[in-house]
């Protein structure tokens, strides 16, 4: 393993997420490789210490590894694929995206920001960006300090606010600097996209969360799908199913009730949508993870 590696792997006693002591920032660990599969991306930024995963959005594959990082400006709803064993696990940190850490930067940088114009679609949800050496030296600095209570308080925060100064000198850094500023399409959607994910279970209408904007429903529809690669209507569709998901396997909701909680009101709409997304029933996905928790539970009794 390499230093980076090394230190995420510390930092990360589970398989899955793993909290760190400063707020925003996970350890991702995966033991087993994971097939092609439906995923809801947070907004973020994804940096790999070990492994490697590609993201399939629309027409369009990206691969994200020790060595090119992966930037979601907004949450997307997108399918990925990751090779991982138990000798060489996947392992990747989360962070946050941090406006406030972001503006900073952005003021801070003033006229020394780098030209934005024509490094990439500013107006795209989901950019990757090499990871320089002074990337990956911020990188693991940050990675020590959250290894140490002491200097996570003292220089967690400044190290974090460093990272997004290099993300904003890197590759593509128009599409976050859009993000930072009112009244680009691409704010105008992440404002959208903000009040979708707090009220998918209601009853959506297109031309209202144009109108939410200030913008024609023809243009936010344009802008919608230039962002996320989906119409407003497939992207809503896609965080009721994923949210579905989590119920029947976090909380072992039952199908009609992950139905209800989620916004559909038809239940047999709601299972032939979640079997044409995730290639399963809801009932047979409910089954499986119902086995797989049963199964841990007896290998965890026999320790």
């Amino acid at each position: 393993m390499t230093t980076t590696a090394e230190l995420m792997n510390r930092l990360a006693p589970s398989v899955g997420l793993n909290a760190t002591r400063l707020d925003g920032v996970r350890i991702y660990k995966a033991t087993q490789s994971s097939p092609r599969s439906p995923l809801l991306y947070t907004q973020g930024i994804i940096i790999v210490g070990q492994g490697k995963k590609r993201v399939f959005l629309g027409d369009t594959a990206y691969e994200y590894t020790p060595d090119r990082y992966l930037v979601m400006s907004v949450p997307i709803p997108a399918e990925c694929e990751a090779p991982a064993t138990e000798e060489e696990p996947f392992l990747a940190m989360l962070i946050d995206i941090n406006l406030a850490h972001v503006s900073t930067v952005i003021g801070k940088m003033g006229d020394h920001l780098p030209p934005l114009a024509g490094t990439g679609d500013t107006n795209r949800g989901l950019f990757l960006a090499e990871a320089d050496a002074f990337f990956k030296e911020t990188t693991a600095r940050l990675l020590s300090a959250l290894t140490s209570p002491i200097e996570t308080e003292v220089l967690g925060d400044a190290l974090l606010q460093e990272l997004f100064f290099r993300v904003m000198c890197g590759d593509n850094a128009a599409s976050l600097y859009a993000l930072a500023v009112k009244n680009t399409h691409l704010s105008r959607i992440d404002k959208v996209l903000k009040q979708i994910h707090s009220h998918y279970q209601r009853p959506m209408d297109v031309d209202q969360l144009a109108g939410l904007v200030n913008m024609s429903p023809s243009a936010f529809h344009r802008a919608f799908k230039e962002v996320t690669a989906s119409s407003p209507i497939q992207y809503i569709k896609k965080v009721r199913l994923n949210k579905a998901r989590d119920l029947l396997v976090l909380s072992g909701a039952r199908v009609n009730e992950a139905a209800t909680q989620v916004g559909y009101e038809s239940p047999t709409q709601f299972s032939r949508e979640f079997k044409r997304y995730f290639g399963e029933s809801p009932v047979a996905f409910s089954n499986q993870a119902a086995r797989a928790t049963a199964s841990q539970a007896g290998a965890a009794s026999r320790l």
